[in-house]
């Protein structure tokens, strides 16, 4: 084989092993994240422990709307003391302000980031996309605890204080969901 065809074919392969890896980065970011809870990525479960310890930990909860979303989005509360392992129950609140109907994806993480691994979600508005009509307000429940093996971590043990921060983006809503939309009558 000439020289110039197996420069050709190990750049191709380069070329197709990047664009693959590339393909791959994102999925593998995000499982990454959600197993190790970097970057304050919180859990998924489906219930709340059967052990509740007698430490506290107080949540402070946040919301950020992107510029291009017209909702005002806030909190319904500022902060949440429980017990470690006690099943919380917040709202937040969301208004379309706009004249037309906009769907949003909330993006979450906790701080500090060391407790993300240790801060379960059970159900969460975050999980879905939300379409608000317009001048639609709505109030959306996030359940969660606080793992009880945060306390034996060495790293997190100490943490008492935790951040659950959302903010909303604009996207364009699923198919399933224009299917499901009523249909404009016309006079």
């Amino acid at each position: 084989m000439r020289r110039e065809t197996r420069t050709a074919l190990s750049l191709v392969g380069v070329v197709v092993t990047m664009g693959a890896l590339a393909w791959a980065a994102v999925p593998f970011y995000d499982w990454f994240c959600r197993v190790t809870g970097f970057g304050g990525t919180t859990q998924v479960s489906s219930a709340a422990p059967d052990e509740v310890l007698d430490e506290m930990v107080r949540v402070r909860f946040d919301a950020n709307v992107d510029p291009n979303l017209e909702w005002t989005f806030r909190p319904l509360q500022t902060r949440m003391d429980l017990q470690i392992g006690e099943n919380g129950l917040a709202f937040y609140e969301a208004i379309n302000n706009s004249d037309q109907p906009i769907t949003g994806t909330a993006s979450y993480n906790v701080a500090p980031e060391v407790a993300g691994y240790y801060f379960d979600k059970i159900e969460c508005f975050c999980f879905t996309e939300q379409t608000l009509q317009p001048g639609e307000r709505i109030e959306m429940p996030v359940s969660f605890y606080v793992d009880p093996r945060i306390v034996s971590d060495r790293d997190a043990g100490r943490v008492r204080d935790i951040t659950l921060s959302y903010t909303f983006h604009r996207t364009e809503p699923k198919r399933a969901a224009l299917d499901s939309a009523p249909a404009e009558t016309i006079n």
